[in-house]
């Protein structure tokens, strides 16, 4: 059964640019990015790192970096204080798949997705988002806390 299961994310074919795993390692140990933003790369068959935030910017700022129109995986390091008083952090793993993005894309992503998020070993929370009210910040803070 797990040969069927596994089918159509092989189908997909999408390969993991080494990058991705490289670029998800510095957030996730050095801290050295906020966030991370993939794209798939049609043509080569294979999800790409497209942008990198550095360790000093905002939540805003990751989410501008999201296209309005085309769909994206991104990792985001969320920090907070916890209600004792302790600083923590959460990978978040997101799916964005917005409403008005081509089919196709929303295909390809919604197929590769599985996949691509095993490549990427210790992530906390994932969230699927078609509209930015479903990325706000508080959403993040709910599901860290």
């Amino acid at each position: 059964m797990a040969f069927l299961r596994s089918s159509s994310n092989a189908s997909s074919g999408m390969g993991v640019a080494e990058d991705c795993k490289g670029k998800f390692l510095e957030l996730q140990r050095k801290k050295t990015h906020r966030y991370v933003v993939f794209k798939i790369d049609e043509k080569g068959k294979e999800v790409i790192v497209e942008k990198t935030g550095g360790a000093a910017e905002s939540y805003d700022d990751f989410i501008a970096s999201l296209p309005e129109n085309d769909c994206r995986y991104a990792i985001y390091d969320f920090d907070f204080v916890t209600e004792e008083n302790c600083q923590k952090s959460k990978i978040f793993f997101i799916a964005w798949s917005p409403s008005v993005s081509r089919i196709r894309a929303k295909m390809l992503y919604a197929t590769s997705k599985d996949r691509f998020r095993r490549e990427l070993d210790g992530i906390h929370y994932e969230i699927q988002a078609t509209d930015p009210t479903e990325l706000d910040i508080e959403v993040l803070r709910d599901r860290a806390h």
